[in-house]
Order: structure tokens, then sequence, then C-alpha cells
């Protein structure tokens, strides 16, 4: 199967050898690799340049943004690489982060997979940062693919309309989470990681304002209140301890206070949250058996404040995912 790959790019002078030099490194190269610089000040375009006229299939597209870095203008970056592989044939097509790097195979094994099933409509991989496993450390589970490394089938990009431009961030989500709602299949396969050199959130912010921007998130995706409070408690046992919870629920409340506009559909908003519903419902079940989900816990006392959490919080999630549910009529 062929691909292609693209990659918004902001004054990333930094850190995006790492990822040319991964991608270069693959024993299946891509296609063609558009690497949009979003106007950057720095010498991200004169690095890539260097790449490009070493391999025939990295191309180079200045594109104007915003003079803030935004979930709207790396959106709209992404769409002007889709344009530069319109009259390309290829059957996957990727989004690939500036700062993330990745093993030689790693390409190849995630093309394996969408050949060996039809339905799979977006796959990636956990990723690893300083300290932190996706795998291990996230609440997401297996069919969030992460936004660093996210390749489509061609046909289940264009079903879902690509990213949208949301300023309130998410973009990656929405589209994985689109997919799943119409069907499609997504998955992130642990036998592999990418690296991803910067921690989520913090390009322009600080860790704990990181924080309080992924609460702002959640709410504006959708999500749940007693999920966000079962997150809560989850991250909060985590570094930097107690401290990034607060942040985390923080932010959710404050989006929820100033009745922050959704980003999401109606229909959107209560597909994921019956997403939800359906997780605190498997943890109950492995509760009741005397058994955790999730077997990476690091000690029995986490363990034990993430059961009560949940075993306090999740009937109520679950009849207010119902109502929501029953109120579009979705069964």
């Amino acid at each position: 199967m062929k691909y292609v790959l693209i990659t918004p790019a902001r004054n990333e002078e930094s850190l995006i050898r790492k990822t040319l030099e991964s991608v270069c490194a693959q024993s299946a190269p891509p296609e063609r690799w558009i690497i949009v610089d979003n106007d950057s000040s720095d010498r991200t375009a004169e690095i890539v340049r260097g790449y490009a006229n070493r391999f025939p299939w990295i191309e180079l597209v200045r594109h104007p943004a915003d003079a803030n870095r935004s979930f709207a203008a790396k959106a709209a970056a992404f769409s002007a690489g889709c344009a530069r592989v319109q009259s390309i044939d290829f059957d996957i097509i990727g989004n690939l982060d500036a700062d993330v790097s990745f093993d030689a195979e790693y390409m190849n094994f995630l093309i394996r997979k969408f050949d060996e099933d039809p339905h799979l409509g977006v796959a990636g991989t956990p990723f690893l940062e300083e300290g932190y496993d996706s795998a291990r450390d996230s609440f997401e589970g297996p069919n969030h693919v992460a936004g660093g490394v996210q390749l489509f089938r061609r046909e289940c990009f264009e079903d879902i309309g690509g990213y949208l431009a949301l300023d309130g961030g998410g973009v990656d989500w929405v589209a994985v989470t689109t997919a799943r709602m119409n069907g499609w299949k997504t998955r992130s396969f642990p036998d592999k990681r990418f690296n991803h050199h910067r921690i989520m959130g913090t390009a322009v912010r600080g860790t704990l304002a990181a924080f309080f921007f992924h609460g702002r998130k959640d709410y504006y995706l959708g999500g749940a209140p007693l999920w966000e409070l079962c997150r809560v408690g989850y991250r909060s046992l985590k570094k930097p301890y107690i401290v990034g919870g607060v942040a985390l629920a923080l932010g959710y409340s404050w989006a929820a206070v100033r009745r922050m506009p959704r980003g999401v559909s109606p229909a959107l908003m209560c597909f994921h949250r019956a997403e939800q519903n359906t997780k605190l419902r498997s943890i109950i079940a492995a509760l009741a058996r005397l058994k955790t989900l999730r077997p990476n816990y690091s000690s029995a006392g986490e363990a034990t404040v993430i059961a009560l959490t949940i075993q306090y919080t999740a009937e109520l999630a679950m009849l207010g995912s119902d109502l929501c549910l029953g109120a579009l009529g979705v069964v």
C-alpha cells in the first residue's frame, strides 16, 4: 500500500531534525512527504529545504499563519498539504507532528496493519515522553490514536471530512472519534512506540497551564463531568502529584462556569459520552470480579483510589449518558 505524509511545522528548528531523520531512515519511505512551514520565524524552513534537496519525495510548502500558535492553524496547514497530494496515487494519508521520532520499521509496521484489516480506518501507536508511556499512563484506551502520528485510510479520511479547524483544540481527537462514529475501526497498536520530544500542550505554555488547557479541552469536546472527576482522580496520582489533577479540574470547571461553546456536534458529544459510559461499565465489571481493568497501576493503593472514585460516580455518569442517548433516539 502506498502512503503520503503531511507535517505542519511552526518554529520547530530544535526538534524537526529528529523527525526528518526518522522518516528518511524508513525501510518503506512515503510516496510524498509534504512539510508545511506555517510561517516560522526560525530556521525550520531552511532545515527542511536541506533534506528536500537530498530526498526528492520531500516537498517544502510555505504557508502563511496567524501570529498565534493554534490548532485551527494546524488544520489549515494540513489542508494546504493535502492539496499538494491530490494528483498522487496513494492508499494511506498520515499526519506527522514535527517533534516526533521512531524506528526504521515504524511506518512499514502500520501500513501492514491496514493491509491486514480492510475495516481499519485510523492507526497509530502509543507514545513515550519523559517519564510517561501513553499505553500505561493514559486514560484513553487502545481505540484512541494519538495525534502525533495518525495514519488514515484514504476512504476514511474523506468520509470524515478531514481535519476540522477547531480553535479550542482536539483536531486529531475529533477526527479519530468521528471515524469510529462512522463505523471505522481505530487502533493504537502497542507493539511499537513513537517518541514525543515535547510534553503535550507545552509548546507555548508551562506544564500546569497545559493541564488546565487539557481540562478546558475536555469540556470543549463534550466530556461528561463525572468522567472528568474520574480522570482528575487518576491524574492526581501521577506526576506532578495532586497539582496536575487540580489544574485539570480547574480547567474543566472554568469552561463549564463560562459556558464555553462546545466544539463538537450534539451527536458526536453523545457518542463520546456513550464510549465513556462503556469504559466505566467495563471497569465496574472488572472490579466486581475482584480484578482491575488496568493491570499497570503502580500500587494497590493507587488502584483502590481509582476504584473508589469510579464506584461512587459511575452509576450517575451512566445515567447521564443514557439520558443523552435517549434524547437523540440513539440505541
